[in-house]
């Protein structure tokens, strides 16, 4: 896919790291050839991460997260810092400018990296200027055990060899290579169940439905899409019974009652639980339903931050059933973006959204967090399948 129609959140995220006024805008700003970053010889310009998108030859789209110099200093040079923390969680690869020899600061982050598993490129920047450059790299390769390269972002010194190295870097589980991949074969049937209701952008699919289309095309299967209302007509219209259906996870239980025998059954959203997270987690932790009470605390997390609808699946529907099947008394909080608690130890179960908004590294960052601390963690989906009854019947 281009740059044009890929989500962001497929995209590959590369973080660039470093002290403030080490390079990193100018960076992203050689490696693009364009001036997207803001530059200035004041250190500290970079403030909350900026995200660009470029689309690099050999790996594709991408986005480039422009982080703080992670040696801001004062109360609001720490917000900066933790933010630049946060942006971790993100990273898919990770570059780590060095430009002079000390660098306390740089083995704090290498060592965050390398205990995160985020694969990382040293470079030595503003070599064309470094009066000390042997010194500099020296103790950059001592630091991170890997031969640094040398650039100059001013002069466009070594660009390239960044560049194959970026592409050399790219982990190779950074996202899952197909949706639905494992679930069909070429020449298969799939009948796409998809509810239009106020909550769909207008004219136009949700993100989940678009990708698992253009999956479903990419694997040659044979594809056919309908309304939940028109689905007895659909079936109908076919000479054999579809091989799969994947329908909305609201009518999970309408279109369960009414499929053929033949044909599996999942959701969007269950697929995406596959497709951004941990599916096993999510069904493991399914079975903390059972043990909810009135006084249970539940967190749901939604990945979008949209003004809230009439009957949000989220913030209404799920909430409803919960409450129907344990009481109104219980603790619902939901929580949406990226504001997702670094404490999760009070809660009995964190629902979260199908997450097509995330990247992959993201998401799992969430379900490593909830597993530390013991917390049982599933996705709309898998929940919405569970409180029908159907969990044990639908694929994923």
């Amino acid at each position: 896919m281009s740059l044009t129609n890929t989500p962001r959140s497929n995209q590959l995220h590369i973080g660039i790291y470093g002290k403030r006024n080490s390079g990193k805008s100018s960076l992203i700003n050689a490696i693009t050839s364009q001036d997207i970053a803001l530059v200035s010889e004041i250190a500290g310009t970079t403030t909350d991460p900026v995200y660009k998108t470029m689309e690099i030859s050999g790996i594709g789209p991408c986005v480039f997260i422009d982080t703080a110099g992670f040696d801001d200093e004062g109360e609001l040079g720490n917000k900066r810092i933790e933010r630049t923390n946060h942006a971790l969680t993100k990273t898919d690869i990770a570059i780590v400018v060095f430009t002079d020899t000390v660098c306390s600061m740089e083995k704090v982050w290498v060592e965050k990296l390398n205990k995160a598993k985020i694969p990382f490129i040293p470079v030595v920047n503003k070599v064309d200027i470094l009066e000390n450059l042997e010194e500099v790299k020296d103790v950059a390769q001592q630091i991170t055990k890997r031969a640094p390269i040398l650039i100059s972002c001013q002069k466009r010194i070594g660009m390239e060899d960044l560049l194959e190295e970026l592409r050399r870097n790219v982990p190779e589980d950074y996202e899952a290579n197909s949706i639905v991949g494992h679930l069909v074969n070429e020449g298969d049937i799939v009948l796409l169940v998809m509810p239009q209701d106020m909550q769909a952008p207008k004219g136009r699919l949700i993100l989940p439905q678009v990708q698992t289309l253009r999956d479903l095309l990419d694997l040659k299967c044979i594809v056919l899409s309908a309304t939940t209302d028109r689905l007895e007509e659909s079936l109908q219209a076919l000479s054999k019974p579809p091989a799969l259906i994947i329908t909305d996870s609201q009518v999970f239980q309408t279109v369960y009652e009414k499929k053929p025998k033949e044909s599996r059954l999942t959701s969007f959203s269950v697929l995406f639980a596959r497709y951004k997270g941990d599916i096993d987690y999510y069904v493991e932790s399914a079975n903390a339903f059972s043990k909810l009470t009135e006084n249970s605390k539940v967190l749901i997390a939604e990945a979008c931050t949209h003004a809230p609808l009439a009957e949000d699946i989220g913030r209404e529907k799920i909430p409803r059933m919960l409450r129907k099947r344990v009481g109104d008394a219980i603790d619902i909080q939901i929580v949406s973006g990226v504001d997702f608690p670094k404490d999760l130890s009070g809660y009995d179960l964190i629902i979260q959204c199908g997450s097509c908004m995330f990247n992959r590294r993201y998401m799992l960052s969430r379900v490593k967090q909830a597993k530390k601390q013991n917390v049982p963690m599933t996705n709309y989906g898998i929940t919405i399948a569970y409180m029908s009854g159907i969990l044990d019947k639908i694929d994923y």
